[in-house]
C-alpha cells in the first residue's frame, strides 16, 4: 500500500510536468472507488498520468492498477456529471489543520442539503459522492483545497436537493 501511495505522489509531483509519453490500454476493466483508494489512487487521477507513470515506472502491475481507477481525459464527458448528495468526511482530532474546511463546515455547509458531514476517526478530508441510490460513485480527497473551490465544486457537481424530496 505504501508502495503505490509513494508512487502516486511521484507522479503528481515530479512526473507530470516533464512527460509526454502515451500508452493505450487495450481492456478499459475499472475498480470500484474504495478498491482504488485501498490502492493508494485517490479518484482524481487522469488516464493520461497513468501513462507518464508508465514511462518512469516499469512496475506493470501498478500501471495496470492505474489505469483501472483513471478517469479519461475528455472534459466533456467529466464536466457534465452530476451527484445526488456527498458526505464530507474528516477525523474531528485532524480539523484544526484544515480551517478551510472548518470554514465550510460551520458557514457554507447548509448551503448544500444534499451534504453530510461524517467524522471518522484518522481519516484525510474527502468528499465522497453518492448517486440516486445514495450509493458511494467518486471518493476525491480534498486536503488542500480552499473554501471557494469547495463551494465552487459542490455548486457544479451536487444537485441541491435530493430526487426523494
Amino acid at each position: 500500500m505504501l508502495r503505490f501511495t509513494l508512487y502516486y505522489w511521484v507522479l503528481i509531483f515530479i512526473l507530470i510536468p516533464s512527460a509526454s509519453f502515451v500508452i493505450v490500454s487495450s481492456s478499459k476493466e475499472q475498480l470500484s472507488s474504495k478498491q482504488c483508494e485501498d490502492l493508494g489512487f485517490t479518484g482524481l487521477a487522469l488516464c493520461s498520468d497513468c501513462n507518464t507513470l508508465s514511462e518512469y515506472v516499469k512496475d506493470k502491475e501498478l500501471i495496470s492498477d492505474c489505469l483501472k481507477c483513471c478517469t479519461e481525459d475528455s472534459d466533456d464527458s467529466t464536466s457534465k456529471i452530476t451527484y445526488s448528495g456527498a458526505i464530507l468526511e474528516v477525523c474531528m482530532r485532524k480539523l484544526v489543520f484544515y480551517p478551510e474546511i472548518v470554514g465550510f463546515i460551520e458557514e457554507e455547509k447548509d448551503k448544500f442539503p444534499t451534504v453530510k458531514v461524517q467524522y471518522l476517526f484518522n481519516s484525510p478530508p474527502k468528499l465522497i459522492m453518492l448517486d440516486d441510490e445514495g450509493q458511494h460513485k467518486e471518493t476525491i480527497r480534498i486536503d488542500n483545497w480552499k473554501r471557494e473551490h469547495m463551494l465552487q465544486f459542490l455548486k457544479k457537481k451536487v444537485q441541491p436537493y435530493s430526487a426523494s424530496s
